[in-house]
Order: structure tokens, then sequence, then C-alpha cells
């Protein structure tokens, strides 16, 4: 199945595995697709007042991120829907130089429209690569090394969002940030000169059938609605634009079920199939995770801690994924299945207690608040960085093996939605919680309470199917 011998590899109980000489070549190329797809969606939040003040374009300034958004959705659909006969080596190798154009274009750009151009074709070459990510694992490690190889996947996204703004930071004064595009060109022309001799070159077994460009279209209408509800400052558009998302959503999923041509593997969107509930699961995982994205403006009005303080406290989310991830990439069987189950309820209840700790009035940031919540907020990426790994392989092990391509790409399509999802309806909730009127510590209290009240229920759902799940062989 794959041009590297795995004879001598059929189990092991480390995840450094994935790095040892015979593996780090391909462990190098698809961890580092990943790495661009992580790390690009947090540098430009970054960067962007940068480029506002340097060309202008303020109106234009949330596109920056939708456009990124639903072309990565895009890219990762592409990599199941490409042209019969191409192989994943070519799509690594297109989709790298796709990312190379995007960066050049950003960084010569001379008004803001064609930044967004860039970003839309950064954007479609990552979310290419991250899907590629997924799609080759089973081509390139053994299967008892699929869970470590998604485990560090996963971890990747944790470590991304620290280093994302970090880097940005660097490039973030007068005309720097051109410079932050440009050092990504000569990677990503790196990227697709190697992958002819570090990737190997697989059959493409999927099996016949159109481009499913109905629910395409439907996906990408429902990814665009709910960006602009993230961003929009009315509180009516907000809530109109969430509705008409999901009701996009709910109409793909129909077309999905009932039509011939399908963009998802067999059973994804019928709840009684096990592939189904672990997409499902990511997806609340994903939406209840997003709620800490307002967590340093809390902690900055409700607790006194400095702004550059609070961004590094809320690190801790991402610290916590990380080490969940490579502290469970050996479990297994029953284990895996009980870190799943473990992962949800830590969570949910985490996103929950800070309500008791983070909604309060603690000006003087007395610790008897702030250090239960900091831990807090390390157990919620710790949740979430315990089972992520086991359901991605999940994924991959139970899909067909004429749909793995479908699935893989499933994983990174149901990740950004459900941190799209999760990011518009945490503003809707801290806006109808009077977080801007009546505003001030009254508004920022009520704001927090009901944001993590409301955030942890879908956290709920995860819970409930992943008690459904059954230990998958060793």
């Amino acid at each position: 199945m794959s041009s590297i011998d795995h004879a001598d590899m059929s189990r092991s109980d480390s995840i450094f595995t994935l790095f040892s000489p015979r593996l780090l070549p391909a462990t190098l190329m698809l961890g580092g697709g990943v790495t661009l797809y992580a790390v690009e969606s947090y540098i430009t939040a970054t960067l962007a007042p940068s480029i506002v003040r340097d060309i202008g374009g303020l109106e234009l300034f949330s596109w920056m991120t939708t456009l990124f958004v639903a072309a990565g959705v895009l890219g990762s659909i592409t990599v199941a829907t490409r042209p019969r006969g191409m192989g994943l080596r070519a799509v690594y190798v297109a989709a790298a130089l796709i990312f190379g154009a995007g960066n050049l274009i950003c960084a010569l750009a001379p008004t803001m429209h064609v930044v967004l151009a860039g970003r839309a074709v950064q954007g479609y070459g990552v979310g290419m690569l991250a899907g590629l990510a997924y799609a080759f694992i089973r081509f390139v490690y053994p299967e008892p090394m699929w869970r470590k190889a998604s485990t560090l996947y996963a971890a990747i996204w944790g470590v991304a969002t620290v280093l994302g703004p970090t880097l940005g930071g660097m490039f973030s004064t007068g005309h720097a940030w051109r410079e932050a595009f440009v050092i990504l060109v000569p990677v990503a022309g790196l990227m697709a000169l190697s992958a002819r001799w570090l990737l190997p070159k697989v059959k493409d077994d999927r099996a016949e059938g159109k481009t499913p460009l109905v629910q395409i279209t439907l996906l990408l209408t429902a990814v665009l609605l709910t960006s602009f509800a993230s961003t929009s400052d009315h509180q009516s558009y907000k809530i109109l634009l969430i509705g008409l998302s999901v009701a996009f959503i709910a109409a793909m999923l129909i077309f999905e079920r009932k039509g011939q041509t399908r963009l998802l593997p067999k059973g994804a969107v019928t709840l009684a199939k096990p592939i189904s509930r672990l997409y499902l699961m990511m997806f609340t995982m994903m939406l209840v995770l997003t709620s800490d994205i307002y967590i340093p403006y809390f902690l900055q009005n409700l607790h006194g801690v400095a702004p550059l303080a609070s961004g590094y406290l809320v690190a801790l989310v991402a610290l916590g994924w990380t080490v969940a991830a490579f502290f469970s990439a050996s479990f297994s069987g029953r284990q895996a299945a009980i870190a799943i189950i473990i992962g949800c309820v830590l969570e949910t209840v985490s996103t929950a207690s800070l309500i008791p700790f983070v909604a309060r009035d603690n000006p003087a940031g007395h610790l008897i608040w702030l250090a239960p919540a900091v831990v807090s907020m390390f157990l919620m990426g710790f949740g979430v960085g315990l089972g992520w790994g086991h359901l991605i392989a999940r994924i991959i092990s139970l899909a067909e093996q004429t749909e793995q391509d479908k699935a893989s790409a499933a994983i990174s399509m149901v990740q950004s939605l459900g941190g799209a999802f999760g990011a518009a309806l945490a503003g809707v909730i801290v806006n109808s919680a009077g977080l801007a009127h009546p505003g001030g510590i009254a508004g920022s209290l009520s704001a927090a309470t009901w944001l993590y009240a409301l955030m942890a229920l879908p956290g709920l759902v995860a819970i409930a199917m992943s008690l459904t799940l059954r230990p998958a062989s060793a």
C-alpha cells in the first residue's frame, strides 16, 4: 500500500517513532502542512492592524479571516473531490505551490482588495495541506501508528495558538508585515520540490462518482454566513445570519442523505452510525472550546490582568491540548475509549467552572479566584487533547477504503465549522448578555456568566455521544 516498508514497525508504544529515520521525512512533510494551516489561522489576526495602517481597508478588515476560513474548507474538500487519477502526492505539490502563490500575492499587495485575494489563495492551499495530512496517514504509517500521527497533528493546533500570534508580533511594525508573507514563499517551494522524494506515490483508490457541487455550495455559503455573523456589529444581523447558516447546513445534510453523490463518507449523516457520532463530537468539542476567545477580555476587565499577561494565560488552553495529546498518544482500545469520555467531561465541566471563577469582580487579581480560573483554562484544552487524536484515528479506520479520502477531508472541514460556529455563537451570547450595553463591570459579569453557561451545553452532547462508542480494537 505504501513505498515505505513497515514490516518491522507493526507496533510501537512511543509517539517519537514518528520521528524515526524511516518516518521522519513524511512526518515533517505532513506535519509541516498542518503547521502552516494552524499558524496562518492565527498569525494574520496579529498582522491585520499593521496591514490596515499601512495600506488602508479597515472596512474590509474582517474579510481577511472570512475568506481564509471559507477557502480552507474548500481546500480540504478538494482533497476528496480532486480529478480522477490525480494522486495525493500531486495534490500536495499543487497545494504547496498555491499556498506559496497566496503568500506572494499578499506580500506584494498594493491594496486591501489584493490582500484579500491572496488570503483566499493562501487558505485554499493550506486547507488542502491540512486535509492531505489525514489522507496520507493510512499510506505512510502502519495502522497501530495512526493514533499517534493523529495525536501529533492535533497537538500542532494547540502549539499554533501560541506560535501564530508570537510570530505575527515579530512582523507587526511598519511595512514588516510583508516580510511575514515573503519568508513563507521559499518554504512552500521547498515543500513542493521535496514531495516527490519524501512522500510515497499511492494509487487513487476512490470509488467512481461525480463531484457533489450542491453540498459544497451549501456548505461554503453556510461558512461565509457564519463568518459574517462573527464580525457583524448588529445583534439582529448576527442572529439572522446564524439562523440562515444553520438552515444551509441542514439543507446540505438533507442532500447528502438523499442524493446519489456524497461529500461525506457513508453513514456520516446517520446518527445511528458510529462515524456520524464521531464527527458530531468533534464539532461540539470545537464549538465549546471557541468560548476561550473572550477569556483575555474578561481577565483584563474583571481581574485587572495586563493585556500581555492575559494573552499568555489563555495560551494555557493550547498548552493543555498539547500536553494531553502527548499524554494519551500510547492509549488504545478501552484506554482510548475512556480517554475520549473523560476528555469530553473535562472540557464541559471546565468551561462551566469558568462561571464562578472568571465571572467575578476581582480588580485586585486575587489568586483565590484567578488561580482556579487558570486551572480551568488548562483543563479545557486538556480535555480536547485527551481524545482528539483517537477520534481522528477512529474515523479513518471506520470509513470504507474507497471513502477514506472523504473521511480525512471531513475532519478538517468539521474542525473549521466548529470554530466558525463557536465564534459566531459566542459573539451573539456576550452581546445579548450586555457586554457592550450596559457594558462596564456589570455587562462583563453578565456576559461571562451567560457565555460559559450556554457554551458548556454542547459539551453535554459530546459526552452523550462518547458514552455510545465501543472500544476500538487495540
